[in-house]
Protein backbone atom coordinates (compact mmCIF):
# COMPACT_ATOMS: atom_id res chain seq x y z
CA UNK A 1 0.00 0.00 0.00
CA UNK A 2 1.18 3.66 -0.59
CA UNK A 3 0.30 6.97 0.96
CA UNK A 4 -1.92 8.93 -1.04
CA UNK A 5 -1.23 10.61 -4.10
CA UNK A 6 -2.01 14.57 -4.55
CA UNK A 7 -5.00 14.19 -7.35
CA UNK A 8 -8.30 13.75 -5.72
CA UNK A 9 -9.57 12.32 -9.08
CA UNK A 10 -7.31 9.31 -8.49
CA UNK A 11 -10.12 8.72 -5.09
CA UNK A 12 -12.94 10.11 -5.88
CA UNK A 13 -13.72 8.00 -9.14
CA UNK A 14 -13.52 4.87 -7.07
CA UNK A 15 -15.46 6.12 -4.33
CA UNK A 16 -18.31 7.41 -6.72
CA UNK A 17 -18.30 3.97 -8.50
CA UNK A 18 -18.79 2.41 -4.97
CA UNK A 19 -21.64 4.72 -4.19
CA UNK A 20 -23.13 4.06 -7.47
CA UNK A 21 -23.00 0.15 -6.86
CA UNK A 22 -23.94 0.74 -3.28
CA UNK A 23 -26.01 4.16 -2.90
CA UNK A 24 -24.15 4.74 0.49
CA UNK A 25 -20.89 6.26 1.40
CA UNK A 26 -18.38 3.77 3.28
CA UNK A 27 -16.52 4.44 6.61
CA UNK A 28 -13.20 5.55 7.12
CA UNK A 29 -11.72 2.01 7.25
CA UNK A 30 -13.65 1.07 4.24
CA UNK A 31 -12.35 3.79 2.30
CA UNK A 32 -8.68 3.22 3.14
CA UNK A 33 -9.40 -0.59 1.71
CA UNK A 34 -11.33 0.91 -0.96
CA UNK A 35 -8.36 3.32 -1.69
CA UNK A 36 -5.96 0.56 -0.84
CA UNK A 37 -4.34 3.04 2.10
CA UNK A 38 -2.26 1.81 4.44
CA UNK A 39 -3.17 3.96 7.50
CA UNK A 40 -6.82 5.29 7.86
CA UNK A 41 -5.58 8.72 8.85
CA UNK A 42 -4.61 9.09 5.49
CA UNK A 43 -8.34 7.83 4.41
CA UNK A 44 -9.12 10.63 6.95
CA UNK A 45 -7.36 13.61 5.42
CA UNK A 46 -8.60 12.41 1.92
CA UNK A 47 -12.40 12.87 2.88
CA UNK A 48 -10.94 16.21 5.06
CA UNK A 49 -9.92 17.29 1.51
CA UNK A 50 -12.90 15.68 -0.66
CA UNK A 51 -15.23 17.89 2.10
CA UNK A 52 -13.24 20.62 1.19
CA UNK A 53 -13.73 20.70 -2.20
CA UNK A 54 -17.47 19.91 -1.56
CA UNK A 55 -17.47 16.23 -3.10
CA UNK A 56 -18.66 14.99 0.50
CA UNK A 57 -20.15 16.65 3.75
CA UNK A 58 -21.84 15.12 6.84
CA UNK A 59 -25.02 14.13 7.53
CA UNK A 60 -26.52 15.69 10.70
CA UNK A 61 -25.95 12.11 12.16
CA UNK A 62 -21.85 12.75 11.29
CA UNK A 63 -22.29 10.14 8.58
CA UNK A 64 -20.74 11.02 5.13
CA UNK A 65 -22.79 11.49 1.89
CA UNK A 66 -22.10 13.25 -1.39
CA UNK A 67 -21.50 16.74 -1.72
CA UNK A 68 -22.89 18.88 -4.19
CA UNK A 69 -19.67 18.49 -6.38
CA UNK A 70 -20.16 14.39 -5.95
CA UNK A 71 -22.06 14.48 -9.45
CA UNK A 72 -19.98 16.90 -11.28
CA UNK A 73 -18.92 15.66 -14.77
CA UNK A 74 -15.86 17.22 -16.54
CA UNK A 75 -16.83 18.71 -20.04
CA UNK A 76 -13.12 17.45 -21.68
CA UNK A 77 -14.14 19.11 -24.90
CA UNK A 78 -16.66 20.02 -27.58
CA UNK A 79 -16.99 17.27 -29.89
CA UNK A 80 -18.24 17.35 -33.65
CA UNK A 81 -21.19 16.16 -35.25
CA UNK A 82 -20.10 16.65 -38.87
CA UNK A 83 -16.19 16.11 -40.16
CA UNK A 84 -13.93 14.61 -37.69
CA UNK A 85 -11.62 16.88 -35.54
CA UNK A 86 -8.29 16.42 -33.48
CA UNK A 87 -8.79 14.82 -30.13
CA UNK A 88 -8.09 17.60 -27.48
CA UNK A 89 -6.89 16.29 -23.76
CA UNK A 90 -7.35 19.81 -22.16
CA UNK A 91 -10.11 20.04 -19.31
CA UNK A 92 -12.31 22.70 -19.03
CA UNK A 93 -15.55 23.02 -17.15
CA UNK A 94 -17.40 20.62 -14.53
CA UNK A 95 -21.10 20.03 -15.15
CA UNK A 96 -24.01 18.12 -12.60
CA UNK A 97 -26.33 16.43 -14.67
CA UNK A 98 -28.91 16.93 -12.46
CA UNK A 99 -28.38 20.50 -11.88
CA UNK A 100 -28.21 20.69 -15.71
CA UNK A 101 -31.28 19.33 -16.27
CA UNK A 102 -33.14 20.27 -13.49
CA UNK A 103 -34.16 23.70 -12.03
CA UNK A 104 -36.96 23.27 -9.86
CA UNK A 105 -36.61 19.67 -8.24
CA UNK A 106 -39.82 19.64 -6.72
CA UNK A 107 -41.71 20.29 -10.12
CA UNK A 108 -40.14 17.85 -11.97
CA UNK A 109 -40.81 14.10 -12.63
CA UNK A 110 -39.00 11.55 -15.41
CA UNK A 111 -40.88 9.91 -18.17
CA UNK A 112 -39.83 6.94 -20.54
CA UNK A 113 -41.09 7.12 -24.10
CA UNK A 114 -43.34 4.75 -25.61
CA UNK A 115 -43.73 4.63 -29.35
CA UNK A 116 -42.33 6.98 -32.22
CA UNK A 117 -44.39 9.57 -32.82
CA UNK A 118 -42.16 12.50 -31.93
CA UNK A 119 -39.23 10.71 -33.76
CA UNK A 120 -38.25 13.56 -36.16
CA UNK A 121 -38.21 15.73 -33.22
CA UNK A 122 -34.84 13.60 -32.03
CA UNK A 123 -37.27 11.72 -29.32
CA UNK A 124 -36.81 7.92 -29.70
CA UNK A 125 -38.62 5.46 -28.33
CA UNK A 126 -36.85 4.68 -24.65
CA UNK A 127 -35.61 7.65 -23.87
CA UNK A 128 -36.03 9.65 -21.00
CA UNK A 129 -38.13 12.81 -21.40
CA UNK A 130 -37.38 15.67 -18.41
CA UNK A 131 -40.90 17.12 -17.52
CA UNK A 132 -41.10 20.21 -15.36
CA UNK A 133 -44.93 20.57 -14.03
CA UNK A 134 -46.70 23.60 -15.46
CA UNK A 135 -50.45 24.33 -15.59
CA UNK A 136 -50.13 26.48 -19.29
CA UNK A 137 -47.51 25.92 -22.17
CA UNK A 138 -47.27 28.12 -25.75
CA UNK A 139 -47.87 26.82 -28.94
CA UNK A 140 -44.51 25.41 -29.90
CA UNK A 141 -43.93 24.15 -26.19
CA UNK A 142 -43.13 20.08 -26.45
CA UNK A 143 -45.82 19.07 -23.57
CA UNK A 144 -46.83 16.46 -21.47
CA UNK A 145 -50.60 16.40 -22.06
CA UNK A 146 -53.51 14.74 -20.57
CA UNK A 147 -56.15 14.00 -23.55
CA UNK A 148 -59.66 12.08 -23.43
CA UNK A 149 -57.90 9.93 -20.66
CA UNK A 150 -54.81 9.00 -21.64
CA UNK A 151 -50.83 11.15 -21.39
CA UNK A 152 -49.16 11.95 -24.58
CA UNK A 153 -46.01 13.47 -25.34
CA UNK A 154 -46.68 16.11 -28.91
CA UNK A 155 -46.24 19.74 -29.56
CA UNK A 156 -49.05 21.87 -28.55
CA UNK A 157 -49.99 23.48 -31.21
CA UNK A 158 -53.18 26.06 -31.88
CA UNK A 159 -55.26 26.73 -35.16
CA UNK A 160 -58.75 28.63 -35.96
CA UNK A 161 -60.31 25.52 -34.37
CA UNK A 162 -58.39 25.66 -31.15
CA UNK A 163 -55.80 23.65 -29.38
CA UNK A 164 -54.43 20.46 -30.66
CA UNK A 165 -51.20 18.18 -30.47
CA UNK A 166 -48.98 17.68 -33.57
CA UNK A 167 -46.98 14.87 -33.66
CA UNK A 168 -43.36 14.79 -35.09
CA UNK A 169 -43.85 11.71 -37.32
CA UNK A 170 -46.16 12.01 -40.66
CA UNK A 171 -47.04 8.49 -40.09
CA UNK A 172 -49.26 10.00 -36.57
CA UNK A 173 -52.19 12.17 -37.33
CA UNK A 174 -52.70 15.62 -35.03
CA UNK A 175 -55.08 15.22 -31.90
CA UNK A 176 -58.02 17.42 -31.63
CA UNK A 177 -59.37 16.91 -27.53
CA UNK A 178 -62.84 15.77 -27.79
CA UNK A 179 -63.15 15.68 -24.21
CA UNK A 180 -60.87 17.95 -22.79
CA UNK A 181 -56.81 19.12 -22.86
CA UNK A 182 -54.61 19.37 -19.76
CA UNK A 183 -51.28 20.12 -20.01
CA UNK A 184 -49.24 17.95 -17.12
CA UNK A 185 -45.87 20.12 -18.17
CA UNK A 186 -43.59 20.51 -20.43
CA UNK A 187 -40.48 19.16 -21.68
CA UNK A 188 -37.41 21.07 -20.40
CA UNK A 189 -34.60 18.03 -21.08
CA UNK A 190 -34.36 14.65 -22.51
CA UNK A 191 -31.76 12.21 -22.12
CA UNK A 192 -31.11 8.55 -23.67
CA UNK A 193 -28.86 5.32 -22.47
CA UNK A 194 -27.82 2.78 -24.59
CA UNK A 195 -28.66 -0.28 -22.84
CA UNK A 196 -32.06 -1.82 -21.35
CA UNK A 197 -34.93 0.38 -20.57
CA UNK A 198 -35.09 1.00 -16.31
CA UNK A 199 -38.42 -1.46 -14.85
CA UNK A 200 -40.64 0.69 -12.82
CA UNK A 201 -40.94 4.05 -14.64
CA UNK A 202 -43.82 5.76 -16.39
CA UNK A 203 -44.42 5.05 -20.16
CA UNK A 204 -46.38 7.10 -22.45
CA UNK A 205 -48.47 6.04 -25.17
CA UNK A 206 -48.00 6.86 -28.80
Amino acid sequence: MAPPRSNLADYLGPLQDYFARHQIIPSITELAALWKLEARSWAYRLVQRLKEEHYLEDTPGRRLRPGTRFFERAIADTVRAGLPASANDRTHDTISIDSYLIDKPSETELFQVRGDSMIDAGIHEGDFVVIERRGAAHPGDIVLAYVDGEFTLKTLARDRQGFLLEPANPAYAPIRPLEGLEIHGVMVGLFRKTGAALPGVVRLRR
